[in-house]
């Protein structure tokens, strides 16, 4: 089943002065759990991506298009599935004086979500040592791993989350990035709209880029990254990097030479690269596969994606300030 299946999406935000600002151009989002557990959101500041997903809660009506999860029509059937979706979209809002343990249980209550299960998403991830520290004298870490336990209340089968690791230093980076994982393995599919390229890689499967309000390209994360050209090489050390160079390239490989070492791509296997050269008597140094750069995919797809919505559209004002949370938890 498609979770989420996104077509044609319009939003446009108008000024009280009348002037007009198009976040969604015809904004395209399909997230299937064949493609992998956890999907990528990629794009600019300004791209759409938190406007898409406040569509996708009920949070902003679009102009235009469908959004459909779990097979119902949003928003028109969003009561039959807000259930099976947790969510942080923008800033998580806790009250600061009152404990982890305690906002979780308030918002159990909201639910109607047994306490016991307060114990288990503190447990998941990793604040169970500190469910009775008030939330005040958290890190920001800490309060994005509660603020998820917030949107793991409800067992979802999907997660959405906007940005979660905003502010983190490398160590709160890379626990969620763990957690996120986790969360994909045991079965949940998580949308990720991030602006960490290399965490994004690291963690996601599949991967949506967007700009000027519209889809640039969607896919799992290897093959977006090879549609633009994008791939792995091998870095190659040996004495005789002109007898190297060109055998490799004899074989079909592409093979250019920097820091007295060749580059070589192309090569499915790295040990493809030792047996040819071992065949010439030409004997490797060093042999190191280095893995492709999203950012390099991200800046080729995007580079023509200003901010300010689609080309020869309104200039970009800022979006009016809307009568809804924030920090959803939905």
């Amino acid at each position: 089943m498609t979770v989420i299946d996104v077509r044609g999406l319009r939003k446009t935000y108008r000024s009280l002065n009348g002037r007009r600002h198009v976040a969604l151009a015809g904004m395209d989002l399909v997230v299937d759990p064949a493609d992998g557990a956890v999907h990528g959101f990629l794009g600019p500041n300004g791209s759409g991506k938190t406007t898409t997903l406040r569509v996708l809660l009920g949070l902003v009506r679009a102009d235009a298009g469908s959004v459909v999860l779990f097979d119902e029509p949003v928003p028109s059937r969003l009561h039959a599935v807000v259930s099976r979706v947790g969510s942080i979209v923008e800033s998580p809002q806790f009250f600061a004086n009152f404990t982890g343990r305690r906002n979780l249980e308030l918002l159990a209550g909201v639910e109607g979500i047994a306490r016991a299960r307060v114990e288990e998403v503190l447990d998941r991830v990793g604040l169970h040592g500190r469910g009775d520290d008030r939330v005040k004298g958290y890190s920001l870490g800490m309060r994005q791993r509660l603020a998820i336990a917030g949107a793991l209340l409800k067992q979802p089968q999907l997660l959405i989350l906007d940005e979660p690791t905003n502010g983190l230093d490398p160590a709160g980076i890379r626990e969620i990035r763990d957690l996120i994982r986790e969360l994909g393995e045991g079965g949940v599919t998580v949308l990720l709209s991030s602006h960490l390229l290399s965490e994004v890689q690291a963690v996601c499967d599949a991967v949506t880029i967007v700009g000027r309000g519209r889809t640039i390209t969607s896919g799992r994360v290897a093959d977006v990254m090879s549609s633009v050209g994008v791939t792995g090489r091998v870095r190659v050390g040996l004495a005789d990097l002109t007898a190297g160079g060109q055998a490799l390239s004899r074989a079909g490989y592409t093979v250019t030479t920097g820091n007295d070492r060749l580059f070589v791509g192309g090569a499915q296997d790295p040990a493809e690269i030792t047996r040819l050269l071992a065949g010439q008597g030409l004997y490797v140094t060093e042999l190191v596969a280095e893995r492709a750069d999203l950012e390099e995919a991200f800046l080729a797809l995007t580079a023509d994606a200003p901010l300010g919505g689609p080309p020869g559209g309104p200039p970009d004002i800022a979006a009016p300030t809307l009568p809804l949370q924030t920090g959803a938890h939905s």
